[in-house]
């Protein structure tokens, strides 16, 4: 994966600290393994539209977003894309290769600039099993993410489209996947059409009414949502939205 051309020496022991101390997964350690996960943690700085990590690649190394966003996603032989999900500041991603040893199932991608800190397996396999607090982290996690998995099934399969799109933005909106508390998701039409398997045709159709109707305003690149009650209301309701 891209390496972080300025170095890791840049990154001072007491900055990573911090960092790491912030992060929702990390947040509850002792001091005194924190201090041993930021000895294991290389800082990378990673350009938007890079490869982080491709599908079937080695689960070598755990990731945690600090900044920035990372798209996983998965392509078919004729070109087709599916975004799975969004991965923000203070999450991380790539744990499922990294504790079963199978192949990444998916490509991991910088849909912005992205900084992130990098743990080897080799050091993080020992690290997780002398922490008990931090194996339950972890379990929680996978939980979360079989919640999410098994929610975007039920979408794809019981949700009209309207309700799919509805459903998409507020998933965005509610994980924070956006810039500065402003309900704006710095997002393309195109990567939406790819979250949830719609055109882009009808995105862009849809998208309109509703910004007819101000419950959303579209920008260049981006989304903002104006009125969550309403696409809630949508998305609960399975009407129609057009």
């Amino acid at each position: 994966m891209p390496q972080d051309k300025t170095g890791d020496p840049r990154q001072s022991a007491g900055n990573k600290l911090s960092v790491l101390r912030k992060h929702p997964i990390f947040a509850d350690l002792e001091p005194e393994a924190l201090d041993q996960l930021c000895r294991y943690a290389k800082h990378t700085n990673v350009k938007r539209g890079a490869t982080i990590a491709a599908k079937g690649d080695p689960g070598n190394n755990l990731f945690a977003v600090i900044t920035g966003t990372v798209k996983i996603s998965s392509s078919s032989p004729d070109g087709r894309n599916a975004i799975l999900n969004l991965i923000g500041p203070g999450e991380i991603f790539g744990e499922i290769a990294v504790l079963d040893g199978a192949p990444r199932s998916a490509d991991a991608t910088a849909n912005t600039n992205c900084e992130l800190y990098i743990i080897d397996r080799r050091d993080f396999l020992p690290f997780v099993k002398s922490q008990p607090a931090l194996a339950m982290k972890f379990i929680e996690l996978l939980c979360a993410r079989l919640r999410w998995t098994s929610q975007q099934v039920e979408q794809v399969i019981l949700q009209n489209l309207p309700g799919r799109l509805a459903s998409a933005l507020l998933g965005l909106t509610e994980e924070r996947k956006f810039d500065s508390g402003s309900g704006t998701l710095a997002i393309t039409q195109q990567e939406i059409s790819e979250m949830v398997g719609m055109t882009r045709e009808s995105i862009n159709k849809q998208l309109r009414a509703w910004a007819g109707r101000n419950w959303v305003r579209l920008e260049h690149g981006a989304i903002v949502v104006l009125d969550t009650d309403a696409l809630r209301e949508l998305a609960e309701s399975g009407l129609d939205g057009e």
